[in-house]
């Protein structure tokens, strides 16, 4: 079926990112200049998680202790087939780096979603304002919970500020870790959090324990 191939080139163009049926739908239309319904979007997608081929990651409030049904994130099982469907193309270190940890995760048996942290902030108004602040993996395997943020490259204290943010505002004793591209042993600051480098992650099966 050439549709559903071009609805999962659609996807592939978008790995790591927020989406939901209605949004890829749009996409198609814009691209392809052709119609199809969210709801055969959704179809198709069921049909690709059925094949091992692609994963839905659905957010969790934090705080409120529950999922948001929609929007969530796709990541492909194999990243290379996904590269390779785009003809090597689209090679954005980011998103492949932030796919590449979530399969890693999940290979070592942990349960993965996607992290909101909903805070009362005022604004430079004095404003008071509702924010969501995303924390890119919740690693969950028994008791053990980690928070992990997938950050190709931290080049400054204000980067590392917007990085860490999110786990300032999870007000929880749970093990923080920043992944980034370089190679990096782990360090570790005077709040605890963790930074090392996704090779130093993806080496050692007990990295999160660093």
């Amino acid at each position: 079926n050439t549709l559903i191939g071009e609805v999962l080139d659609v996807i592939a163009s978008g790995i790591s990112t927020l989406t939901n049926p209605r949004k890829i739908a749009d996409t198609f239309a814009s691209v392809k200049q052709e119609q199809i319904s969210d709801t055969t979007v959704d179809k198709y997608i069921g049909h690709m998680e059925d094949a091992y081929m692609l994963s839905r990651v659905k957010r969790y409030n934090v705080k409120g202790r529950k999922y948001i049904g929609t929007p969530y994130k796709i990541y492909f099982e194999d990243i290379g087939l996904r590269n390779a469907r785009l003809n090597f193309r689209q090679i954005e270190g980011t998103h492949i780096m932030e796919n590449i940890i979530y399969n890693e995760l999940r290979f070592r048996g942990y349960q993965v979603d996607v992290g909101v942290v909903e805070t009362r902030e005022r604004n430079a108004e004095g404003k008071e304002i509702r924010n969501q602040r995303e924390i890119d993996f919740i690693a969950t395997l028994g008791s053990k919970k980690y928070y992990i943020q997938s950050a190709y490259g931290i080049p400054d204290e204000e980067k590392y500020r917007q990085e860490t943010i999110s786990f300032d505002k999870t007000a929880d004793s749970f093990r923080k870790i920043i992944l980034v591209e370089k190679s990096m042993k782990p360090r570790r600051d005077e709040k605890g959090y963790v930074m090392m480098g996704v090779k130093e992650f993806l080496l050692d099966r007990d990295s999160l324990e660093a």
